[in-house]
């Protein structure tokens, strides 16, 4: 896809002088001033026909055109082209010559602005007829031709290095690098950056290690933040890598990977793991999706990274400029708001959401302006979990992030607040709904309270206070201004907290490394106070690149005396000026007009117009617009919204608002407000009116910012990155040529390089150069002064006249030069520390036999000493020892001696019993048989007793069971007997009676109810006193049978039989002993209660009963 670029700079000065667009003012340059004014024109036709050759109508062609509307650098293609007059002084002087003959490749450029490579096929007087690659031939100018380098030379990393510096080949050089995934290629001093729009594998441990080792020495970011690295330690120096380049040509990236190289180098106490977290923070609160980027950094950051004397990271200091409040409540079709936003809808989980009252972001009406929700290949809920790991990383509490959260769904809800017209004047007052409720709720504030700062404004007019109802307009801005004071404070509470988990402390050394990540050069189709203050701060750093690279390099030439040719380079001092001038600068205008109550946008235009007029970077023009020439080409302004943006002022009722809430961080932002509005104004700022006319406005706090800035950089050794975007369609792989040449020429790397070609690069002091390489010299030599110290070592190295000059303070070497004499010094160091090394290895060695010998004469004395003393404790203790076991000795022997005599006497008691049972063995075997029979005697008289005492127990248990049927008998009669007296009883009796008899327990007592009869109760008790001894006879029986088997061995019980029968005995004669008693007892019972009713036969019954049971023995 090709892209036409539209002519944006008044020459082309990198070109052949016959080059010129219409309409630029005349140059005072010697292309101006040259003495020939015939004029020259290509002869490639816009319209016409191949055939054969080329031809068609000779049309000058200027430039580059039909540029892309998207790029900054286009303008209005109206005007006319014409020829410019013809100079002999040429911009390159490498390529004034240019021998055509036997250069066949050249570069030609065609009517689209393209660069193509070509061979000449013949050459007639001024025109040439040349060959493109595709087969078509066209009719040129020979002097518009440019040479070609050799193909050797194709995709050189250095710039430097081409034979021909010119910008078709580098742009063709860049292009074939990019091709390769080779991003990075060396302009001089700068490293130029080609984004690529995809990932490229040039990154990771594996080439951090490379580059840290310097194994790889290709141009890369991590080459110069090892640079910048290597010489802050070496220097002591401050360092600063400046990242510029236009939106979407990857300056965050490439800031980001710089951080990675510093943190691998110099980490190790873990605070650069905390360092690399802070990006994932500030993209999501400070990035958003514009047309050209889909990751637009909308606030500039330095981030200035300490280290220790080790060279180990021991803090950080994060410092943003700007943040686009704007985009909070205004986005542009197709745009997105702050990352954030749709991060937190997106990756909330259910908790927060229902705590914040969460919906989708297309519910929102902040977020509705731009139709545009996501970003491809991007996951915005993936994106929210890193920046809450982040958040946890940087030491933020989950009760603060909580509160953040609130502080972003609120800011979501305020663009939610309608209004509702309450009178004809259209005064409003907010509608209470779901919106209004939970703004009230997540910040926590009064809903009352809330509707009064949004719909009325108290003004103070000398000691009373008006109150003053807004119109819908006014209130719609009041909410928005709200909505962006809370998300601007607390981006910088934000960053605060961050500077807080990264502070130095006491660590501090003073060595540092900042990395400038700003915002690049914008230019939209309209543009506002935000364009103008970035692409003021681009115009500021574009300055200090200038300052650096052109103006001090050749300044410091001139004033060293030393013989330069001066390169000319476009100076942007005139454009800085239109914006700083005072009192008539475009700041200071602003300013002004801002402090009028009156004030317009159109009136602020129209002062512009009327007092900057005569300025050749200004134009105005019809309505709010004037144009601004900037060192990247125009951009036409809009002043509308200069003057509210600049004025930046929130009411003091919302401060008030904000004040009162319960929660810390709104508090934290209305303190934070009160203390920036109770600064002290001067200048065009100051009046009357209250705290907020009182606060400074936004083009001055950045201003002074930026001049903090510069004033930090200028203190520093810069290192310069330019990111350069190949296409306006983030496509990998597109490469379009005009955008690329445009952004070159405005960063000035083709400038860069011819000054560091033609040029000095490298200097030193004259004191410096003699005490670095001095001690190369004779010692004669090197005591003069370092001016004659320093020329007598470029002689004694044979150094080219043509490749160093001598000025009044310094020596200029060109490229490479000092490398040759810092290696020779080198060398000469190591050959010295070699030979050192051999002569104190040598003393020390010559030192250590000495040592050896006074030592082992020492160790001599001391050994003898050691030894004697030794020997006399030793013989001491062999005494000693002697008399012990003398002692001890004798005892042992008493004791063996002891103990033989024991054994002897056993010994000899043993024989004697042997001798003694062998004459007397009959007697035993006498003795023994006689024991038997004893013993035999014995057991039959046990068994004898056995079977006495068995047939006396089968005898008692006859007994027992005689008598058990005795008793039983006994029972059954008188039972009878009562049974017959109780019948005979009732036959006669004439009156029923009924009786209950209750007999009681141990005691034996008879309770009578009523009537009781003497029948009933004596078979009550009679029955009782049977059953009784039915179930003792069947116990003792069954007991007694046991035992007589344990006894027998039929039954195997672990009991004594014997003891066991004489105890059931005792328990038999103690059971008949009381049972009788009871029966006795029952006797005199029953008698009692027969006497007063029966007489007779009833009395004779029972007497007779009683008599039998008394003459039963047991």
């Amino acid at each position: 896809m090709s892209h036409k670029v539209k002519p944006s700079v008044q020459s082309l000065k990198s070109m052949p002088a016959d080059y010129r667009f219409l309409g630029s003012p005349p140059l005072s340059d010697p292309l101006e001033n040259s003495s020939s004014g015939s004029s020259v024109s290509v002869t490639i036709p816009r319209n016409g026909h191949l055939k054969n050759g080329f031809k068609g109508t000779r049309d000058s062609v200027g430039g580059v055109d039909n540029g892309n509307e998207d790029s900054p650098y286009s303008v209005s293609n109206g005007d006319p082209v014409v020829p410019l007059p013809q100079s002999t002084d040429r911009r390159w002087s490498d390529t004034s010559v240019y021998a055509r003959k036997k250069v066949l490749q050249f570069w030609v450029q065609l009517p689209c602005g393209n660069w193509e490579l070509g061979k000449v096929l013949s050459t007639s007087g001024e025109e040439s007829v040349v060959k493109l690659p595709e087969g078509n031939v066209l009719k040129v100018i020979s002097e518009t031709l440019v040479p070609a380098n050799p193909d050797i030379l194709d995709g050189v990393d250095d710039l430097m290095q081409l034979s021909y510096l010119n910008e078709p080949a580098v742009l063709y050089n860049l292009e074939y690098r990019y091709n390769q995934d080779m991003i990075y290629t060396k302009a001089g001093p700068v490293l130029v950056a080609v984004n690529p729009f995809k990932e490229v594998p040039l990154y990771g441990n594996s080439n951090i290690e490379a580059y840290r080792k310097r194994s790889n020495e290709s141009p890369h970011v991590y080459a110069i933040a090892d640079t910048a690295i290597r010489e802050m330690i070496r220097d002591e120096v401050n360092q600063s890598i400046i990242i510029s380049g236009e939106s979407g040509a990857g300056k965050t990236e490439t800031a980001k990977i710089a951080m990675q190289y510093l943190a691998a180098l110099g980490g190790g106490s873990g605070i650069e793991y905390e360092i690399l977290k802070t990006n994932p923070i500030l993209e999501a609160f400070g990035n958003a999706k514009t047309l050209r980027n889909d990751n637009s950094s909308r606030f500039g950051k330095l981030i200035e990274i300490h280290f220790s004397e080790t060279g180990k990271i021991s803090g950080a200091k994060v410092q943003t400029f700007l943040l686009e409040k704007s985009r909070v409540v205004q986005c542009a079709e197709g745009e997105r708001s702050y990352h954030i936003f749709y991060q937190l809808c997106a990756g909330a989980s259910p908790t927060l959401r229902e705590k914040l009252n969460l919906t989708s972001a297309e519910e929102y009406k902040y977020l509705q302006q731009s139709n545009c929700y996501s970003i491809n290949g991007v996951d915005d809920a993936e994106r929210f979990q890193a920046v809450t790991e982040a958040l946890d990383i940087v030491h933020v509490s989950k009760e603060d992030q909580e509160s953040v959260f609130a502080m972003l769904a609120a800011v979501l809800w305020l663009g939610n607040v309608s209004f509702t017209v309450i009178d004809n004047e259209n005064h409003v007052e907010p509608e209470e709904d779901e919106s209004l409720s939970t703004v009230a709720k997540l910040i926590g504030c009064n809903i009352n309270e809330l509707k009064l700062a949004l719909s009325n404004r108290n003004m103070k007019v000398r000691n009373d206070t008006i109150i003053q109802k807004l119109t819908l307009s006014q209130a719609i801005d009041a909410r928005d201004a709200l909505a962006k004071s809370i998300y601007a404070c607390l981006f910088d509470w934000l960053v605060e907290q961050i500077n807080k988990s990264l502070a130095v402390g006491k660590r501090r050394t003073g060595r540092s490394i900042s990395i400038l990540d700003i915002y690049g050069f914008e230019s939209f189709d309209k543009n506002s106070f935000e364009q103008f203050c970035i692409n003021y701060a681009n115009e500021r750093l574009q300055q200090h690149f200038n300052r650096h690279l052109f103006k001090l390099e050749q300044e410091e030439y001139i004033q060293d005396g030393i013989d330069w040719t001066r390169v000319d380079f476009e100076d942007n001092q005139n454009c800085l000026s239109l914006f700083e001038k005072k009192p008539l600068g475009l700041l200071s205008l602003l300013d002004e007009e801002s402090t009028f109550p009156n004030g317009t946008d159109l009136t602020l235009a129209n002062k512009l117009k009327e007092h900057l007029s005569a300025n050749s970077c200004f134009r105005g023009d019809r309505g709010k617009t004037f144009t601004v020439s900037h060192y990247a080409g125009e951009v036409t302004y809009e002043t509308t919204g200069f003057l509210e943006k600049n004025r930046d002022l929130l009411h003091s009722d919302s401060i008030k608002l904000l004040s009162s809430c319960s929660c810390h961080l709104p508090q934290a932002f209305a303190s934070s407000m009160l203390i920036h509005s109770e600064k002290p104004v001067v200048g065009p700022l100051y009046k009357a009116g209250g705290a907020d006319s009182q606060r400074l406005s936004v083009a001055t706090k950045f201003k002074d910012q930026l001049f903090q800035l510069m004033q930090r950089l200028g203190n520093t050794t810069p290192h310069f990155i330019r990111c350069i975007k190949p296409n306006n369609v983030q496509s990998p792989g597109l490469y379009e040529q005009g955008l690329v040449l445009q952004q070159l020429r405005c960063c000035g790397v083709l400038e860069v390089v011819r000054i560091s070609r033609s040029g000095f690069p490298t200097r030193m002091s004259h004191q410096k150069f003699s005490r670095r390489y001095g001690f190369l010299l004779l010692e004669s030599i090197a005591a003069k002064d370092p001016l004659s110290v320093s020329v007598a070592i470029l002689h004694q190295f044979n150094i080219l006249p043509e490749m160093y000059q001598v000025g009044y303070t310094k020596l200029f070497f060109r490229t490479g030069q000092i490398g040759v004499l810092e290696d020779t010094r080198n060398r000469t160091l190591h050959g010295i520390l070699r030979l050192q090394s051999c002569f104190r290895g040598h003393q020390a060695r010559s030192r250590l036999r000495e040592h050896k010998r006074r030592v082992t004469v020492l160790q001599s004395f001391v050994r003898g000493e050691k030894v004697r003393k030794e020997y006399t404790e030793l013989l001491r203790r062999h005494r000693a020892s002697a008399a012990i076991q003398s002692h001890v000795k004798r005892r042992i022997a008493k004791r063996q001696y002891k103990a033989t005599v024991d054994a002897s006497v056993v010994i000899q008691s043993a024989i004697r019993g042997e001798l003694v049972r062998r004459c007397a063995g009959d007697i035993a075997l006498r003795e023994k048989e006689e024991e038997n029979d004893i013993l035999r005697q014995r057991l039959q008289q046990y068994d004898n007793r056995w079977s006495e005492y068995e047939t006396k127990m089968k005898s008692m248990e006859e007994i027992w069971q005689k008598q058990m049927r005795s008793l039983q008998s006994s029972l059954s009669i008188a039972k009878k007997s009562l049974e017959v007296e109780d019948s005979a009883r009732n036959s006669d009796a004439s009156v029923n009676a009924s009786d209950a008899t209750e007999l009681s327990g141990s005691g034996g007592d008879f309770r009578t109810h009523g009537r009781t009869r003497s029948v009933g109760v004596g078979l009550s008790v009679i029955s009782r006193l049977a059953e009784e001894f039915g179930q003792r006879a069947q116990v003792f029986g069954d007991d007694t049978k046991f035992l007589m088997e344990v006894k027998s061995g039929q039954v195997e019980a672990s009991l004594d039989p014997e003891r066991e029968l004489r105890r059931l005995k005792q328990m038999f004669d103690t059971w008949k002993k009381d049972y009788g008693g009871r029966l006795r007892e029952t006797k005199l019972i029953l008698g009692k209660l027969g006497s007063g009713e029966s007489g007779g036969s009833a009395e004779r019954v029972k007497m007779k009963w009683w008599g039998r049971l008394k003459s039963t023995r047991f």
